[in-house]
Order: structure tokens, then sequence, then C-alpha cells
């Protein structure tokens, strides 16, 4: 069981634990399965969203005579509102069956789903590959509980912040591969067809990966079912609420994903109408994104040295704030002079690469990145420390519907942006300046546990 919060303060302070090798985790039927599983799922996640926001951006929208940065940052919001809707709907079905159970048909349906894509990209439908998109965030949504529920259920307490960090780092590889392949694949030759046998074998391999998790024991089988989705989401915040400690990391990781999901969502349109690039300059960014998230994640276990602690989580908030400020001044360039009615080239990655103020471009990318690794790794550190085994789905839950009302309101907030005739640059200021403010507020939390822990 965790630690009270007595004995683990909030953000400020933490225990050291005891630091083992990760990697022969690899070689347990404990964890293996369970992480194949879930790597191939994020992967088809964002091999899929690549794929139909490159589409859209470069493609469809233009038949459609629609706004291409609307349409993206709408995509965004698509794909998180299931997380708001159905998280606690999937702790309570973690809590009432077998977990592995749930998992193979978590997993049978991103297959139906993606058979749905499939029809989605040959007819060019955006309407239908929206509602693909609803779907699969709807799976995920169910999938998120499961995966850090069965965990504890399956390793040893020493082995669980090992296995945590290596979930963590395999999301952001799949993120970046997913990222890559679904944007480079879906324009080139056979790119339609290629993605649409793609997402239904991932989906596939998936299922077969999932049959080989070891089954779980059932936490509470006798839970009775609650669907009214506006109680029991909020039922599900408000037992955490009490929580002080893992309620402000949740908080905090929120933050996270607002300012996160903005950038993510707005890169496409960004490379094309603010750099003037092709979409492969647009997956490059995304790449990078990823790349700097997983570096910042290493550091982070570096400078705390296996301390579950949130002491960097403020100043980090401050590096991502002041490198944001960096990318909206590497942005703001004077545009070309060229005769009206003309349209300029997209330019390639190596044209892109060989300019000076391109490089600034992608080493703000970085070091935004980097410091969004730092700042939310300790805070999920605090999450899966400090609580109790019979409570960690019902808080992820929780940390899944707050998530999702953050990245849901930044997609709101964003597209309200744009329709008021922000530029993407502006917005990236907007969220440079909202951020310097969430870092106050986070070092505020951070202080006032520490004084707390003084006075105990």
């Amino acid at each position: 069981m965790a630690n009270s919060s007595d004995d683990l303060p909030g953000l400020g302070e933490g225990r050291v634990t005891e630091k083992k090798s990760q990697f022969s985790l690899f070689k347990s039927r404990n964890f293996m399965p369970l992480f194949m599983t879930m790597f191939l799922g994020a992967f088809n996640d964002n091999f899929f969203k690549s794929a139909m926001v490159i589409l859209i951006t470069y493609r469809l929208a233009d038949k459609a005579g629609a706004d291409a940065r609307i349409l993206v940052t709408a995509a965004a919001g698509v794909f998180i509102l299931p997380f708001v809707l159905f998280s606690a709907l999937a702790g309570q079905m973690a809590d009432k069956y077998e977990r592995s159970m749930l998992v193979r048909r978590v997993k049978i349906a991103e297959i139906a789903v993606m058979a749905g894509a499939v029809v989605g990209f040959c007819t060019g439908s955006i309407v239908l590959l929206m509602a693909v998109l609803f779907l699969m965030g709807a799976q995920s949504a169910m999938f998120g509980p499961l995966k850090y529920s069965i965990l504890p259920q399956h390793l040893d307490e020493s082995d669980l912040i090992g296995a945590n960090a290596l979930i963590e780092m395999g999301t952001f590889l799949a993120i970046l591969l997913g990222t890559i392949c679904g944007g480079l694949f879906v324009l080139g030759d056979w790119g339609i067809l290629a993605v649409s046998a793609l997402v239904v074998g991932i989906a596939a391999a998936g299922w077969v990966s999932s049959w080989f998790v070891p089954p779980t024991r059932v936490i509470n089988p006798f839970l009775e079912f609650r669907f009214n989705v506006f109680s029991e989401t909020w039922r599900t915040v408000a037992d955490v609420y009490p929580r002080r400690d893992i309620f402000l990391s949740v908080i905090a990781i929120s933050w996270f994903y607002f300012v996160g999901g903005t950038f993510l969502s707005q890169f496409p349109t960004y490379a094309k109408m603010v750099v003037g690039a092709d979409e492969r300059v647009a997956t490059l960014f995304l790449a990078v994104f990823s790349v700097g998230i997983g570096a910042g994640s290493l550091a982070c276990n570096w400078l705390l040295k296996g301390e579950v602690s949130g002491r960097y989580v403020p100043w980090a908030a401050l590096g991502l704030s002041a490198a944001s400020v960096g990318l909206y001044f590497a942005s703001v360039r004077p545009l070309p002079d060229v005769p009206d009615g003309v349209a300029l080239p997209l330019i390639s990655v190596e044209q892109f690469a060989s300019s000076m103020p391109n490089v600034a471009i992608i080493a703000c990318l970085l070091a935004i990145s980097f410091f969004g690794g730092l700042y939310i790794v300790p805070l999920y550190a605090i999450i899966q420390s400090r609580s109790e085994e019979d409570k960690l789905a019902g808080v992820t839950a929780c940390c899944n519907i707050m998530d999702s009302l953050f990245m849901v309101i930044s997609s709101i907030a964003t597209t309200a942006m744009l329709s008021a005739g922000f530029s993407i640059p502006q917005i990236f200021l907007a969220l440079a300046a909202l951020t310097i403010v969430a870092s106050f507020v986070i070092r505020g939390a951070v202080h006032d546990q520490m004084r707390k822990r003084g006075a105990m």
C-alpha cells in the first residue's frame, strides 16, 4: 500500500526509492505482453491520427472548401472528448471485471474501429474519419485505467518505478514512430492502401499480444455500475480531490496536456501556413517534440536519482514558457514579396534545414518538449507511488478526465482564437504567458506543502 500523505508531502519533498535494473522486465511475462499491447495501441493511435491530419491538411480540406486549421483543431477535440465521457465508466469496469479479459475486448474493438478507418480513407470522407477518431478515443479511454492498474497486481513494489518508466518511454517511442510513419505514408504512392492495411494489421497484432497478458484478481466483483456520465465523472474527480498531494499532481499534469495538445494539433498547419513547408516538415516537428519529451524524461530520472519529488516541476514550466517565447520570435519573419494569386511551392525538409532561422525553430521545439518531459514525469511518479492499489484505477480515471477536459478546452480556445484572427505563433505566445502563471501557482503549491511538512 502507498504511503500516506503524512509521509509523502505533496509536490515538494519525497522519498528515495530503491533503483533496480528495469530492462530485465522485458523478459517477464508479467510485463512484456502488456507493454507490447500498450506500444502497438499507442503506435496505431498516432499512426492513424497523423495520417488523417496530414491528409486533411494537404488534400481533403481544399477539396471540401474548409479551413484546414479549424478542422485539425476540431480533430484534436474529437479524439479527446471520449476520455471525458467514458473514463469514469472505464474505472468502474477495471474494478468489477478481470482486467486481462477487458484488455482483449478493448483490442477487439480496436480492430472493428480500424475497419471503419479503411472505409473513411478510401472514400475520403472527413465526417467518417472524424467518427472513427471519436471511437478510437473511446477505446483508448477504456484501456487507460487497465494499463496502469494491472502493473501493481503483476509486479513487486520494487519493480513499479522501473515498469512505469518503461511504459512512459515506450509511449513516447510509439508516438514518435506512429507520427512519422503516418505522415510519410499517407501522401505517397499507394499511400491510402498502405495506411488502411497497416491500421487493421497493427490492431490485430495488439489483440494477439493481449492474449499473453496474465489474468488478474478482481478488485470488486459486486460493484454496481452507475451509468450517468455527468454524475459519475463528478464522483470520480470528487473521490480524488481530498487527497491534495495527488489531486495537485493531476491538475499539473492536465496543464501539460493543455499546452502539449495545442502545440501538437497546430504543427501541420504551422508547417504549411507559417513556415511554408511540406508535410514531411510537419512530421519532423512532431518527431522532434517526441524526442524532446523522451530526453527530458531521462534527464528527470538522472536529476532526481530515484527520488519521488516535484521540486523541479515549476522550473521546468518556466523553461517551457521561455522556449515558447523563443518559438514565437523564431516564427515571426517578413513575408516573401510575390504577385497576388501566385502560390509559392512548399519547401522540403532539406530546404527547411538549410536556413538558420528554421534551425532556431527546431531548437525551440526541442527545448519546449525537453522541459515538458522534465515537468511531467515526476507528477506521474507522485500519483503512482501514493495511490493505494484498490484506488489506482479511479485515480487514473480522474487523471484521464482532467487531462481530456483541459485538452478539449484547449481545442475550443484555439479554435476561437483562430476564428478571431490570431496567428498560430500568437497562440504559442499566449500559451507561454499562461504557463508563466501556471508555474507560479505550482511553485506556491510546492512551498505550501513544504510548510505543512515543517509544521508536522
